[in-house]
């Protein structure tokens, strides 16, 4: 099969630690391409060392939204550059995040207003560098869709992968509406919520991803690139297609959006 795993993080642990093995499995069930995601400076260093070193990785480069809202402007303008200099095969990941219990996690300081501010900063410069270089854009956007889709609305960018998106059904619609790419998570063989968003969208608007090592086919199980296999399995069911025609297909969609 030809297999492509859209947003990966191979950068993380534990699979950084054990990439050769990770990189092995998924070649060995047909995967071709990963793209791996990076969040913030460092992240996106590695992420091009990794794509240096093995053909498989593609990077996509970006400043994951609660990474933004963590760093100064000059920083960010900084890094952006930085970014706009190695022209990526995506920007991502990228985006807003409303899920206000996650700045214990982060170093982002600020009311939850100031720290939204600097994420649509970080967003609209981001749009901004895709429209320039005609790439696409791997969105973010938990708790914020509608301000995400808004955003890319008023926006000349029409490259756009909305990654793992949990909006209502109304959003949903009107990102099909608008043309754009859903990427669906391995937990779509679980899940009613991505299964109907699957039925909604046409086959030429589907992608899979991983979101490695997150999202993993059971909670606390590592997740990893190989397991898009089942993504195109539970694809080819509710499309009617055959597993081999449904990656075909996912693949040819990325070919068409990415390269």
């Amino acid at each position: 099969m030809n297999l492509v795993d859209v947003h990966a993080h191979l950068d993380f642990e534990p699979l950084a630690s054990k990439l050769q093995s990770v990189l092995d499995n998924a070649t060995n069930v047909g995967v071709k391409t990963i793209v791996s995601n990076g969040v913030n400076p460092e992240s996106n260093r590695k992420v091009l060392e990794l794509a240096k070193k093995h053909a498989i990785i593609q990077p996509a480069l970006g400043f994951y939204p609660w990474h933004a809202a963590e760093v100064s402007e000059e920083l960010f303008n900084k890094e952006i550059d930085f970014i706009a200099s190695k022209k990526p095969i995506a920007l991502g990941e990228i985006g807003l995040d409303k899920k206000w219990d996650e700045k214990e996690h982060y170093a982002a300081t600020g009311t939850n207003e100031e720290i939204f501010k600097k994420q649509l900063f970080a967003f609209e410069k981001f749009i901004s560098l895709a429209e320039k270089q005609n790439i696409p854009l791997i969105i973010h956007s938990r708790k914020a869709e509608l301000d995400a889709i808004e955003l890319l609305e008023s926006s000349r960018a029409k490259r756009i992968v909305m990654h793992c998106f949990s909006g209502k059904k109304r959003l949903v619609k009107r990102i099909i509406d608008n043309g754009w790419s859903v990427s669906i998570p391995v937990i779509v063989t679980k899940l009613q919520q991505f299964q109907e968003m699957v039925m909604q969208a046409s086959v030429g608007q589907l992608l899979t991803e991983t979101d490695s090592p997150y999202l993993g086919l059971s909670p606390g199980l590592t997740n990893e690139p190989a397991n898009v296999r089942f993504t195109i399995k539970k694809l080819a069911e509710l499309k009617d297609f055959t597993p081999e025609d449904m990656a075909n297909q996912i693949f040819l969609n990325y070919q068409r959006l990415f390269l």
